[in-house]
């Protein structure tokens, strides 16, 4: 019986070695069994007395807890010899009924499913009395189909008798079922993007020049004061409607010379004369005839004479706003450090040239969107986006994956090798968006303690920042950070839900 017994274990182990352990797919099943019972050796007989085993059988029904725990509830049948001395080696039926729990050590890539198991039980003898029994033991699943398996268990069975501690060894076949289907699953609410016009003017944000200023879309939502479909941004005159070739300005007097560059903009001159004509020697648009002060450069309203001129900077008081401090005409006599027509007082970039319509901000990448709110300053992108490049779709679908796909050990921030597949694609998409910086986040179930749950989580994004700290990404463009069961996605109260709610967000953000 020993060989036989042997032989059997060996040749399943050999079947099923290429085989999975079991998987926590089927609440429900169901085993039977064939027991060799030994109630010599724990009570003065020898344990190598294999002929001293007797046999029987067991039923037992199979409810899955958790993932690693099943309950098992086994109804047995067997023969031993009797316990009454005055019996002689006459023989009994014995019969019992448990309830036992198993832990198993499931991994899903391994060959087998090692367990253990406890419980209590109640036995009936035909002769003899009813005594309750502690079993304490091991086993190994070997699978053999998507719900079926081979199992083996052997168990110590403390009695509160005397004279009846015990040893079972069973083998037989386990069958599970109960699978949850497609239908179990709650459907994902569809995602409706919204798309945003700050200024109102009917074009989205994101294909809008001036987004925060109402304008046509002929002129891709930017405005134009004078209506002479120059937008602002561009038209060195915003507020007098001009010519094209003159970048917007007018030419009054017809001259050539558009009226911010010409000296004498109600009378035409040639260019050699700044727009003046040759009998205006002082050039400021009154003829010498006329002219009070006619070697002095004047004002017209002012019979072309100057005005005054507190500060020095050549712009009359009557027209600078400005008056006590030097300035530049672009400027109506204020202040313009970086020259861009903008007065400091109300250039948002005083150093830096800009535009007026970004209030004095340059837009470096031509995106539409100024410096001083781009947060890729140098790199096109899109206005709802901040001025940064749009993060292509198949990446986000990669950092999606990847919340899902990262793995470490049960209990641990050890990273599977099969993890490191995905990390390389994200230390790709990292190289290819160098105006991102990346944020991990750990995140945890509710199985176990908090603290647990949250020094847990922060180990492993730990680990996923170092590794890809190791494939050349650096450390000030990632941050690492965990949050434990605080932050769930899923109900905690499902397997599935509990496996959404374990994970690693990956989430890429402008610098």
């Amino acid at each position: 019986m020993k060989r036989l017994l042997f032989v059997c274990a060996f040749v399943v182990i050999l079947h099923t070695s290429t085989m999975y352990g079991q998987s926590p797919d089927y609440p429900y099943g169901f085993s039977l069994k064939t027991l060799f019972i030994d109630y010599e050796s724990q009570n003065g007989g020898s344990i190598t007395e294999f002929k001293e085993y007797h046999s029987g059988f067991e039923v037992g029904f199979h409810k899955q807890l958790q993932s690693n725990f099943n309950l098992v509830v086994p109804v047995k049948f067997g023969v031993v010899r009797s316990h009454n001395p005055e019996l002689g080696d006459n023989h009994k039926k014995i019969y019992s009924l448990d309830g036992q729990i198993q832990y198993l050590f499931y991994r899903p890539q391994t060959n087998m499913t090692p367990y253990l198991m406890a419980g209590v039980g109640g036995v009936g003898e035909t002769d003899g009395t009813f005594n309750v029994q502690v079993p304490v033991g091991a086993g190994l699943f070997f699978r053999i189909a998507d719900n079926a398996y081979f199992n083996w268990q052997s168990e110590f069975r403390y009695s509160l008798e005397d004279d009846r501690n015990n040893l079972h060894h069973g083998l037989g076949f386990v069958y599970l079922f109960g699978k949850k289907t497609d239908k179990d699953e709650m459907p994902e609410e569809e995602e409706i993007e919204e798309i945003l016009d700050s200024d109102g003017d009917g074009l989205a944000d994101d294909v809008d020049l001036c987004p925060q200023v109402a304008g046509p879309e002929e002129l891709k939502g930017c405005p134009d004061r004078d209506g002479d479909g120059i937008p602002d941004y561009r038209d060195n005159c915003p507020s007098y409607a001009g010519l094209e070739i003159f970048k917007g300005c007018p030419d009054t007097d017809a001259d050539g010379i558009s009226d911010n560059d010409d000296e004498c903009p109600n009378m035409a001159g040639p260019q050699s004369n700044r727009g003046c004509p040759d009998d205006d020697r002082d050039n400021d648009g009154v003829r010498d005839a006329d002219d009070d002060c006619p070697d002095i450069a004047g004002l017209v309203t002012n019979n072309g004479c100057p005005q005054t001129d507190t500060d020095g900077d050549g712009i009359p008081d009557a027209n600078d706003a400005c008056p006590t401090m030097a300035g530049k005409a672009s400027a109506s006599g204020c202040p313009d450090a970086d020259g861009d027509g903008v007065a400091d007082a109300a250039d948002k970039c005083p150093s830096k040239a800009g535009l007026a319509a970004f209030n004095g901000c340059p837009d470096t990448d031509g995106d539409g969107l100024d410096d001083s709110r781009d947060k890729c300053p140098t790199t096109p992108g899109s206005v709802a986006n901040a001025g940064c490049p749009e993060i292509a779709a198949e990446d986000r679908s990669v950092l999606e994956l990847a919340m899902r796909a990262v793995q470490f050990d049960v209990g641990r921030a050890t990273i599977k090798s099969e993890s490191f597949s995905i990390l390389n694609q994200i230390a790709g998409i990292m190289e290819k968006y160098p105006d991102y910086n990346l944020a991990i986040e750990g995140h945890t179930d509710n199985t176990g303690s908090a603290s647990n749950n949250q020094v847990l989580s922060e180990r492993r994004a730990k680990a996923c920042f170092d590794y890809l700290v190791t494939r050349g990404i650096p450390f000030y463009r990632m941050s690492h950070a965990g949050y434990g069961e605080t932050k769930p996605i899923s109900d905690n109260n499902s397997l599935r839900g509990r496996a959404l709610n374990r994970r690693v967000e990956f989430n890429l953000k402008p610098r």
